[in-house]
Formats: C-alpha cells, structure tokens, sequence
C-alpha cells in the first residue's frame, strides 16, 4: 500500500510538471514564437503522460494523451496546418487533463475522455489530396562496409547493435554532440562501425541521421534510454543486427508493417528525446521539511535559554573558567543555529516563477472573454520566496490582475481613439529589496480617476461629503480596499461586484506585507506589494504591557522613542504626537487589547511607532525589552482568530508572548 501511494504521488508530481509545461507551449504557439521546439516540447510532454499513466493504469489519460501525441507529430512533419481552432482545441485537452488530475488526488473516478478524442480526430485529416507527407523513417540501410567490418568481429558472446540519431533542427553545434554520443557508446561497447562525420541537410530539409554499429553486453533499453537522455536528440533507434537491412533491401528484416503506421506509432515504442541535463536535486516531501522547520524552532528557543542562563551563571559566579568555557560553547552553538537556521529558510525559498507560471493562460482567457487585446510581460520569475507566502500571495495577486485586464486595460479601439496601440501592456515584475520581495503590476491602461472614488465613497455612504473634501488624492486612492467598494459601471463575470479589493489588502496585510498605488488617469496603475521573505522565523521587538510579553514584527517598526508627557496633545478628543512635523495618532497598547494599565506617572513614555504605507500609529507601552529571534507558533483552532495577533513565541525562560499583526492593531486603533 505504501509502495502504491508513492508510486502515485510521484506521478501526480511528474504529471503536474507536465501539464504547466504543455500549457507555457500552447501559449507559445498561439503568439507565434519558437514553432518547432514548442510542437517538440508538447509532443515529449504528451509522450511522457501516456507512457506513465498506462503504467499507472489511468486509461482515459493515456487515450486522450495518445490522440493528442499522434495530431502533434503530424503538426512536426507539416502534415497539417497550426490553426487558431486547434490552439483552442489544445487548451481544451489541457483543461480535460488537468480535470482527471483532480480527479485522481481525489480519489474519484476519472470523466470519460471519448468527446474530446471526437475533436481530436476531426482534425486527422491529411492536407491537400496527396497523400501524408512523412519524414524518412529510422530504418536506415547502412551501407555494406559497415557489415564487412561486422564480420570481421570476433566477440560473438557479445549482443550487436545498429544505433540510429536523428539531431534536432534546433542543435546549434551538430559535430560537437555527434562526438558526444560517441564517447558515451566507448564507454559502454566496442563501436564497430560508424557513419562519417557529415551533419548537412538531408533532401528532406533534416538533419542528416548519424549511424553506429556496436558490440556491447547491454541491452537495447539500456541504450535506447542512455542516448534518449541527452540533450538536442530528435529521434533514437537501437535495433538488433539481424534486423537491419543491408544495401539493395527494401525493408527491415522481419518486418511487414507499413513504415508510416510505425512513425506514427513511434511514441508507443521508443522515447523521444530532448531530456534536460539531470541536476544535482532530490524530492523531498514538504511535511518533512515542516518538520525539520519545527525542530529548528525549537532549538532557536532552547539556544536562546541557553544563552540566558549562561548570562546569570556569570552574574552569580563570577569570571570562573567553567563558567568561560560554558560561555564559548553557547555562544558557538548561537553560531551554528544562526547558520543552520539561514540555510533551513533557503531550503524553504522556492522561485516566484512557480507562481507566474499561472498567470499567462489566464490573461489569454479573461482577454478573449472581454475582447481585449493584452500583452503579459512577466520578470524577475527567479526572485526566491517562502513558500508558504507564494501560496498565499496567490489568491491576492489573481484579483488585481483581473482588476488590471477588466477595468484597467481599455478594449482596442478605445485605446486607439486615445492613440494608444490597440494592445495593452500588463508587467508583472519582482525583486528583492532591503530583505523584502517587491511585487509590482502594472498596466498601461485609463488608471483610477481619484474624482470617480471620491463621488462612488460619497453615494455609498462610505464617507460624508465634508470628509470626502479633507482626503487628498492618496487617501482617496486607498477607498478601494474598503470593503463593498466598486466604481464598476456594471457587473461582470470577471469583476466589478465590489468585493476582492478589500481581500486583497487583508491577505497581504495578514502576511505582513503592504500594498501601495500610483495611478495616472490614462497612462495606467502601480499596485506595489511589499512582503517579508519569510514568516516562520523572524526578529521583533519585546515590549512589557502591564504583566504581559508582547513581540512587535521589526518590519512593522517605523522608529523607537521614549517622549516625555507634554508632547502629547489632543486632536478632537484622541491622543496624538507631533515628530518632525507629522502628527501621528497615538494610543495605549494596554486600552487596545483590553489589559488594565496602571496609572503610573512616566516621566517619559515608551513608544513604538508602526506603519503600513502611509499609516502610522504610536503605541504606547510599559517597558521596551529589546529584540530578539521569534518562531511565529499559530494560536490553534481552540483559540482561532484575533484581530491584531498573528501567533505567539515562546521565549528563552519557557515564557509565551503574542506577536502583534500590524494591519490588524491599525484597524482596531481606528475604531475605537
């Protein structure tokens, strides 16, 4: 049983791989670029499902791969013409695929795959009146020095083969992988004979085929796979001797079936090549490295009681030399577990690429539905993030992308009476910026009329015609995270029901991040989003509130001051401080989380100040502790959800203190 599901859960893994490989391919296709390497790249990722699903005994998946497989080689040899139907009709498969994906993790039985077959099979017709135009097959004849020096071999015990290579058009150095191919055969068999070192176009337009004679104590899989796995390999042949024809003979030996049902049929029998070069990489479950994760949490807070014990054994005893060498051991597993825990997050880092790669097939169907025309430029995929956060960054990014192509981009001939080109522009782009991933989109559409938000806040009730005069632009700008908000004329069935926006800045606010906007009525809109690169292990800043131990993130703390008593004023009946000119709402953590403050009389107070965008808030507490390395533990169901908490640490003497969420304290500071 155990066997099984590993079986299974490594299919599902290549399957998945696969399926977003074939979907960048079509997507390809359809834009016109790379033809050839993109029918290739399909026809491979077909090949492989089929040949894993019938192992794995998924028969619709490997019929409707098989079909599929079979209109792709016909596409190769320019038996049939690319066409925007078929495009759709490629799509199509993919969706069906990927529906018997799902059904397969959930364990149900798989949708019959006859109806999209039909479609298939409704284009395997041949072009023209002629009849299939096909490629010369493998079955080379090789020439009759090759067997005059088969027969001069004396190792009979050993097995002898004919190994046939057809190089892909796309190889830039033909010789160089030819020479290549040769020193992995030496290495496993004496070559007995091989074709010269021509590489030139064949008749046909193709690379000219390259031929062996070997003997060898492997077998022809053996060979067949060995040759198949490097890279720039169009085709591979490994037949046995007695099957190969000599000069003057019309078929293979033992052979009476028709060449151009065997081409056809290639994929059932021989892999296709073009296999990247294996890197140095293992797949390990990511329950595992959870787990890793955890313990490591564990040690940060084990290290860090350590550390603090030391620091009262010196204080207690002295400058004794146990006590010295006790503290150079703590402070070199300090070390290592700061180095160890550096390279767990790396672990954890997976490329936002992984992320992107779902965002171009959704832009093509949401700019087909809406009759738009938009061009999806996508950089920076190589940017590393946990990979907790791009899960949850997902979801947020999908709404203002749909934003962007249905509000945003203008349809063609608006944009062309405004002399703009008819096609609109949508950048994704991410960097890495002062231990943050920066993620901008951006489109070259109408941009946010700040006038529209005012008026729309205004008839919805949202704010009052005297508030809405008081907001400048920016202010205005930030409406649109208020939740029911829309200044959709309509609505769609991709937008404009008023929700998502104010989604958009929970989500990421609850991962710690901030989104900001820049628009431009009729150049377009900036949406910035700002997230930590990771969320299990961070640093905050331990303050005292009354008896309670509270973490403030680090990337939420705008500055640290102690102001003493007169510098706080009141601004219609709420307590406020000036710095440098910006007067900042102030409030005390105790009041805000419902813990009872002690009147004491400060001569000066200690502040926190914390900001998201624009925001900034004061927040008063009783003592500042200094920072430290937190492992963010979640509160558990039991507890659930609080507004303005997003976990809890336990600290170096065995205590427990609550990590503030700085979007949360923001919006409770605000309604109160």
């Amino acid at each position: 049983m155990s066997d099984s599901y590993d079986l299974n859960a490594i299919f599902l893994e290549e399957l998945d791989e696969q399926l977003s490989l074939m979907e960048e391919e079509i997507l390809k296709l359809e834009q016109g670029g790379a033809q050839a390497h993109s029918l290739q790249s399909l026809f491979r990722a077909a090949h492989t499902i089929k040949g894993s699903s019938a192992a794995m005994g998924y028969v619709e998946l490997k019929n409707l791969t098989h079909e599929l497989e079979h209109l792709l080689d016909r596409l190769r040899r320019d038996d049939l013409e690319l066409s925007s139907g078929l495009t759709n009709l490629f799509f199509e498969c993919l969706d069906f695929l990927k529906l018997l994906q799902q059904s397969i993790l959930a364990g149900a039985e798989l949708a019959d795959s006859a109806p999209v077959i039909a479609k298939l099979k409704q284009f395997d017709e041949p072009k023209g009146k002629g009849a299939l135009k096909r490629q010369e097959p493998l079955a080379e004849s090789f020439p009759a020095e090759a067997f005059a020096t088969m027969a001069l071999y004396k190792g009979k015990d050993r097995h002898t083969y004919g190994i046939t290579v057809r190089l892909s058009e796309e190889c830039m150095m033909p010789e160089a992988r030819m020479a290549v191919i040769t020193a992995k055969l030496q290495g496993l068999s004496d070559i007995l004979w091989q074709s010269g070192e021509e590489t030139g176009d064949s008749a046909g337009g193709r690379m000219a085929p390259a031929m062996w004679l070997i003997a060898t104590d492997c077998d022809a899989e053996e060979l067949h796979q060995m040759v198949a796995a490097l890279i720039d390999i169009h085709e591979v042949a490994v037949r046995p001797i007695e099957a190969l024809s000599s000069p003057g003979a019309e078929a293979c030996e033992g052979s009476d079936s028709d060449p151009d049902k065997d081409m056809i049929e290639a994929g059932d029998k021989a892999l296709t090549a073009g296999a990247r070069t294996k890197s140095q990489t293992i797949r390990v479950n990511v329950e595992r490295l959870e787990n890793v994760l955890n313990l490591l949490g564990e040690l940060v807070i084990d290290q860090t009681r350590l550390g603090q014990a030391v620091t009262v054994l010196k204080r207690e005893k002295g400058p004794k030399e146990s006590v010295g060498s006790l503290t150079e051991i703590s402070d070199h597993i300090s070390k290592l577990v700061g180095e160890l825990q550096e390279n767990m997050m790396k672990v954890r880092m997976l490329p936002l690429e992984q992320l992107f790669s779902r965002f171009p097939r959704m832009v093509r169907d949401l700019a087909q539905t809406l009759h738009k025309e938009i061009e999806l430029v996508m950089e920076g995929g190589n940017t590393e993030l946990d990979r907790n956060l791009i899960e949850e960054i997902g979801d947020p990014l999908i709404h203002l992308i749909r934003n962007a192509v249905d509000h945003g981009i203008e349809k063609p001939d608006v944009r062309e009476a405004a002399g703009k080109d008819k096609k609109g522009r949508l950048l994704i782009r991410a960097t890495h910026e002062n231990n943050q991933v920066v993620i901008k989109l951006s489109d070259d559409g109408a941009g946010i009329d700040s006038r529209k938000i005012r008026q729309s806040a205004i008839d919805k009730g949202v704010i009052t015609q005297e508030e809405a005069m008081l907001l400048d632009e920016q202010k205005l700008l930030q409406l649109i995270f208020h939740p029911g908000f829309s200044t959709a004329a309509k609505v769609s069935d991709v937008s404009g029901r008023g929700v998502g926006m104010d989604i958009v800045r929970t989500e990421i606010e609850r991962l710690n991040g901030i989104i900001d906007i820049e628009t431009t009525v009729g150049a377009g809109t900036v949406f910035t989003i700002r997230l930590p690169l990771t969320m299990a292990i961070t640093s905050g800043l331990l303050v005292k509130v009354s008896a309670q131990l509270l973490i403030v993130p680090t990337s939420s703390i705008v500055e640290i001051m102690r102001i003493e008593q007169k510098q706080i004023n009141q601004l219609r009946g709420r307590p406020v401080v000036t710095i440098r000119n910006q007067v900042i709402p102030m409030i005390w953590l105790h009041e805000l989380l419902g813990y009872e403050r002690d009147r004491q009389s400060y001569a000066k107070v200690p502040v926190v100040i914390i900001g998201r965008a624009e925001k900034r808030l004061a927040l008063c507490v009783d003592e500042l502790l200094g920072n430290q390395e937190i492992v963010i533990k979640s509160l558990g169901q039991y507890i659930g959800k609080i507004e303005g908490i997003t976990g809890a640490t336990i600290l170096g003497n065995g205590g427990i203190a609550l990590i503030l969420e700085t979007g949360g304290v923001l919006r409770r500071a605000s309604s109160l």
